[in-house]
């Protein structure tokens, strides 16, 4: 209800005021928090019930977690070791926070993998308040409340989510940083505020330092519906957004100017990069190198899988996150027609602004924020992983949410009540598509799943005349309905332990036409989901809902080992068997290649007799060992808990350490152990530096056999 109240006699009423968005009217405070933390708990519960199950999940990230937690240097820099040798082939955002946890609770799977838990929450949280506060006002606050939680569960329960906030990769860290500055762009497109959008820009810095280049996609969505929204002339429009552009700069270029202007001599080499500069590795490797395919030292010659629009769709990626897509994607459409002239004439005049702008400029971000992050994904011809989808992820939770709202509300005009039919029978059939690949349970779920949805159009289109608490119960089953398939792929993830760098979702590893498309995935060089190298080696040929890396009918990964324990065998029990054992070809036990040696995808299992060799006398040295490799590398360090040198960065073909280095740094007792095996294949160029320093070991000192790997003492030349 709203009311007119009068300052003093004979002055004119105020204008009636709409609903306060922070205080919705209509909905009873105690249900709204209650449904918010219930909604919130099974987030948390989603992303750590039994999270150690992964163990050091990508040990690559792990291991450069624990050098961050025993170096401030390695930390700054994101070096893989603490001897700072060479960083990943990332900005190190994402290592900060999880060498802060490390450095605060000791090195576990879980102290490790929590933030990213963490940070799916938050992401969830912030959405629902984004959702909430586009659609309160001129509306239903219940409406809009609702409308909040189903974006929320659609972006948390969206495969591909579910992976990564379980995992430790960067994209957890960039996709909050998508989310909150969404938040922020649109909260200051309410008043203009150019804080607030400086804010946001800096968030989208923070996204950088977190994965780089692939932070900027969402920019041109963030433009959109501050222009669209904001009430100002183009004038103020075009300077807050300069400013905050100047904000992103900030947030990201004061670490890449130190990176760049300090001597190389004083900091470890970047890896992923051939002339040890962070600039070739934003613009390259990690830059138009994903779009191109010429990613110089990169593996897999391009065979990343077919380009192509129905890449989201039809391939893994499409199991992993299109579920709602095309609902989302009609939804956001007819939200947009149906809002009309309105929200697009307010716009326009400098000062004004309603809650149909405000609504309008909320769905212009997430609908342009799906369609252009599908369209990169879709047609990069580099390096390209089926878990980059988990970047559609809100926009496809909050378009839902945000165009289906818009279209209930208009639900007494054609378009809205087709829009909504056409929505749940897409979303009937697509559903069926997808689950029908994995077939039994899953299939089973998506048929009754589209039963409830095919009823809900029904009763949205022929249904008019009933009462309004069955419409209510109506479209409270096609959302439950709706979210059926995703949470049931969300939950066997969350069951399933993933390692390794190639990851995938759910219960199927091919797409709806059989491909999964790149090295280590299915569709390109030593495919399979146990992420074989290319060329050969560690195929184990999992079977879904094992253990990535173990073999067939295998054995879990290893609980991660503390320095003295060896990581492989049941989950905390060190010396254990290796990974991945009953079946095929255990963990790191690549054809013909020098016994435990990993490879470039996964890492190495260490016996307790390559770990007491390494353990002893570790402290005189700043690397107990070096390998090709960071994989290999990192399996070593995590299980000995001291550094070791990861030699041609993780692909083995960056320029690091060169020969001349190596010899130098042997020279002066830096190094005990070379450890053999990791002989990669199919990189794209690169440097031959790590063949080099493998030659002369071979040549200078005496081989040895520890616990199958072979190991040579850089201590005992020949």
């Amino acid at each position: 209800m709203t009311t007119t109240t009068i300052d003093s006699p004979g002055a004119p009423p105020r204008a009636p005021q709409p609903p306060s968005a922070d205080r919705p009217s209509g909905l009873s405070p105690l249900v709204g928090r209650l449904s918010l933390a219930l909604t919130l708990l099974a987030v948390a519960a989603l992303y750590t019930w039994n999270l150690s199950a992964s163990g050091y999940a990508n040990s690559f990230y792990s291991a450069a977690a624990q050098a961050g937690a025993q170096s401030w240097t390695a930390f700054f820099y994101g070096s893989l070791d603490a001897g700072n040798s060479i960083t990943v082939d990332k900005t190190p955002a994402s290592l900060w926070l999880m060498a802060l946890s490390v450095r605060i609770f000791g090195l576990s799977s879980w102290s490790i993998l929590l933030p990213q838990a963490l940070l799916g929450v938050a992401s969830a949280w912030i959405l629902y308040g984004t959702v909430r506060r586009s659609l309160a006002r001129g509306g239903s606050a219940r409406r809009a409340h609702w409308a909040g939680i189903v974006a929320a569960l659609a972006f948390a329960l969206t495969p591909a989510a579910t992976l990564m906030f379980r995992f430790n990769n960067p994209d957890a860290l960039m996709v909050f940083c998508y989310v909150a500055a969404a938040a922020l762009t649109l909260r200051a497109a309410e008043t203009a505020s150019r804080g607030r959008l400086a804010l946001a820009g800096a968030l989208i810095g923070l996204g950088f330092l977190a994965k780089m280049l692939q932070a900027f996609v969402i920019l041109p969505s963030l433009v959109l519906a501050y222009a669209i929204a904001a009430p100002a002339s183009a004038r103020k429009k075009v300077v807050d957004l300069l400013t905050a552009f100047g904000a992103m700069v900030l947030a990201f270029g004061w670490w890449v100017a130190i990176v760049e202007l300090v001597p190389e001599s004083w900091r470890p080499y970047i890896g992923g990069s051939q002339t040890n500069s962070i600039l070739e590795l934003t613009f390259g490797y990690n830059g138009l190198g994903r779009l191109n395919g010429n990613e110089t030292g990169s593996v897999g010659g391009g065979q990343w899988g077919q380009t192509g629009i129905l890449r989201m769709f039809v391939t893994v990626s499409g199991q992993m996150a299109s579920w709602l897509i095309p609902a989302a994607l009609l939804l956001v459409v007819a939200g947009l027609v149906l809002l009309g002239r309105r929200a697009w004439a307010t716009s326009l005049r400098a000062g004004a602004e309603t809650h149909a702008t405000r609504t309008a400029g909320a769905l212009a971000l997430f609908g342009s924020w799906l369609v252009i992050n599908t369209l990169v994904f879709s047609f990069m011809a580099g390096i390209y992983h089926d878990y980059y989808t988990v970047a559609l992820a809100p926009a496809i939770g909050a378009g839902l949410a945000l165009g289906g709202a818009v279209a209930w509300t208009h639900r007494r005009t054609w378009l809205g009540r087709g829009a909504l039919a056409l929505a749940a029978l897409a979303t009937a059939a697509w559903g069926m598509a997808l689950a029908s690949v994995a077939g039994g349970i899953y299939l089973a779920v998506s048929v009754g799943a589209a039963v409830v949805l095919a009823g809900f159009a029904a009763v949205v289109a022929f249904g008019r005349a009933l009462a309004r608490p069955l419409q209510a119960a109506a479209l409270g089953g096609a959302v439950v309905a709706a979210l059926a398939g995703p949470a049931a792929y969300s939950l066997n993830t969350a069951a399933t332990p993933h390692t390794g760098s190639i990851v995938t979702a759910g219960p199927v590893r091919t797409g709806l036409l059989g491909g999964n498309g790149g090295p280590g995935g299915g569709g390109g060089p030593g495919g399979g989901q146990d992420g074989g190298r290319p060329g050969g080696g560690q195929r184990g040929q999992n079977q879904p809902g094992t253990t990535q890396g173990g073999g067939q009918g295998g054995g879990t990964q290893g609980g991660p080992a503390q320095p003295g324990g060896t990581q492989g065998g049941a989950q905390g029990q060190p010396g254990g068997s290796t990974q991945g054992q009953g079946g095929g070809t255990t963990q790191g036990r690549g054809r013909g290649g020098g016994g435990g040696a990993g490879g470039l995808l996964n890492g190495a299992s260490v016996s307790s007799e390559l770990l007491g060799l390494l353990t002893t006398d570790a402290g005189e040295f700043t690397w107990v060992a070096a390998t090709t490799g960071a994989q290999n590398a990192a399996s070593y360090q995590l299980a000995s808990g001291y550094p070791v040198m990861a030699i041609g960065g993780f692909n083995g073909s960056d320029p690091s350490p060169t020969l001349e280095q190596f010899q130098a740094w042997v020279a002066e007792g830096k190094v005990h152990y070379f450890i053999g095996g990791g002989n990669f294949r199919g990189q794209n160029g690169g440097s031959g530096a790590a063949s080099e320093i493998a030659s002369w070991v071979q040549r200078n000192y005496t081989a040895t056999t520890v616990g199958g790997v072979t190991v040579y003492d850089l201590t005992a030349a020949k």
